[in-house]
């Protein structure tokens, strides 16, 4: 009787790993199936040209130019491309919600209308109103009504580099 407990816990033990090699090696191509096959420059998967990407980025940014001025206090500027921008002593650089902005050179620090402030990419942290803003450091506005300003004990202006809109008060 105990021979025939064995003899079938090994004969159950052979079908069950056959069964498992079985059906793993035809897996595989089951797998296989569902992958994408094309090859690259085929007419599946074709390749464009830097004309063609061009125009498709100009279809959908509307046909602009890359080229923005500064008429006066207020920029319309595009988003993408940086102006540099002198700011006086004194004068407030009011950014638009999503404009970024890079202080090059000066001593500036951050304005914020409310207890939230700017976020300093760069550093990973916030900026709130009156903190020192490091020189290099990528700025980035997510609400309206927030800027920079220069350090009230530096007396010369600041140099920065601006993405988006803004306002100079």
């Amino acid at each position: 009787m105990e021979v025939n407990k064995q003899a079938f816990r090994i004969g159950a033990a052979v079908v069950l790993l056959g069964a498992g090699i079985w059906i793993g090696t035809g897996w595989n191509s089951i797998i296989e199936a569902d992958t994408n096959s094309a090859t690259p420059g085929s007419a599946d998967d074709p390749v464009v040209t830097k004309s063609y990407v061009d125009e498709q980025i100009a279809k959908l940014s509307g046909g602009t130019s890359n080229g923005s001025s500064n008429s006066g206090s207020n920029n319309e500027g595009q988003s993408g491309t940086l102006e540099v921008v002198t700011l006086p002593s004194g004068k407030l650089l009011i950014a638009a919600d999503g404009s970024q902005v890079i202080v090059r050179a000066g001593k500036a620090v951050a304005y914020s209308a409310d207890a939230n402030g700017l976020a300093d990419v760069t550093a990973g942290q916030d900026l709130t109103n009156g903190q020192v803003v490091p020189n290099n450091h990528l700025l980035w506005f997510p609400r309206p009504g927030r800027g920079i300003t220069t350090d009230p004990s530096y007396t010369g202006s600041l140099t920065v580099m601006v993405s988006g809109s803004y306002t100079i008060k």
